[in-house]
């Protein structure tokens, strides 16, 4: 085995785990053996993702859920919020735009006959709020191309509406869809589906020209816990009366940033020694990325606990010719 072939294993088993971790196959399948070609193609990628993540600091893309209606009722309100009581452009799976007061009731009474009927008020939920969000600067046209591209392709089979608010710091597009197909099969998104959503939204804004990755928060170091729609919105109106910590502490989370910066440490000795002033290169960002992270950044001198992450030493991926 050459070097370069020892060092595309090496990115393969680790990459895989920063980038590609278990639960974003939903429904695992045996993985096919790759061929050289293969193995390299997919280092390759993997060498990508290490660049765009750790080098250029790409923008992550934001998915998420923040809600569902569970009756006709709470849909018709979601439809009204996110356009604005009918002032902004709202366009559905069909890809048909309308606006209006009138073009909301007309949608609400169609997602209420277009399938299993949906009451006015229920006990199980009949829709999804999704929103897919992009940083300050990004183009709003852009974020709402991939979104269409985005439902397309992870919606499809389903009936959605989806409304472009580009008036707030960052772009974001609100999507509404039906929990229930066409076929009678139900949505039900999980972690799984959610990271693969987020892949799928970076991979549509890179289709329009936009940089952008949906690297998971422990692969970068990270450890914030966002706070759902309903509470941004309760804090704003003074109802909030339960706090959430801004970190995620638990010691789940500790192992797999730990995990992570394990993970790295493999990926960069293994570059570190190649022939190849690239990889090289990219393995002193790397170090310099692993410094950066929190996990790495130990402040004072007392041991771990039995469930805390171990404190790392100075960070040494060998040596960069």
């Amino acid at each position: 085995m050459t070097q370069g072939q020892n060092i595309d294993g090496v990115l393969l088993q680790w990459g895989d785990r920063l980038f590609y971790p278990s639960n974003r196959i939903v429904h695992t399948r045996p993985q096919p053996k790759l061929s050289g070609l293969g193995a390299h193609q997919r280092a390759a990628a993997i060498r990508a993702r290490i660049e765009a993540t750790v080098v250029r600091r790409a923008p992550q893309v934001m998915v998420k859920v923040t809600g569902g209606g569970r009756g006709m009722k709470a849909i018709a309100v979601h439809f009204r919020y996110i356009s604005k009581n009918g002032r902004l452009d709202i366009e559905d799976d069909r890809g048909d735009i309308s606006r209006g007061k009138s073009a909301l009731h007309g949608l609400a009474e169609d997602w209420r006959y277009g399938g299993t009927f949906i009451e006015d008020i229920g006990d199980r939920r009949e829709a999804y709020n999704v929103m897919l969000s992009m940083p300050r600067g990004t183009d709003p046209l852009a974020v709402q191309r991939a979104a269409r591209e985005f439902a397309k392709a992870e919606l499809a089979d389903h009936k959605y509406v989806m409304v472009l608010h580009d008036h707030q710091a960052n772009p974001h597009v609100h999507i509404s869809v039906r929990a229930e197909s066409r076929h009678g099969r139900r949505l039900n998104p999980r972690k799984a589906d959610l990271h693969r959503w987020r892949e799928t939204f970076a991979e549509k804004l890179r289709d329009q020209g936009i940089e952008a990755e949906a690297t998971r928060q422990a692969t970068r170091g990270r450890d914030r816990n966002y706070d759902t729609l309903w509470r941004l919105k309760a804090r704003q109106d003074g109802r909030l009366r339960t706090t959430r910590a801004g970190t995620k502490a638990t010691a789940a989370a500790k192992a797999t940033r730990a995990q992570a910066v394990e993970a790295w440490m493999h990926v960069g000795k293994a570059l570190a020694l190649s022939g190849d002033s690239a990889d090289r290169k990219l393995a002193a960002a790397i170090a310099a990325f692993i410094k950066e992270m929190p996990i790495t950044q130990a402040t004072g001198p007392q041991r771990p606990g039995p469930e805390q992450a171990p404190k790392r030493g100075p960070v040494d991926i060998g040596p960069q010719r």
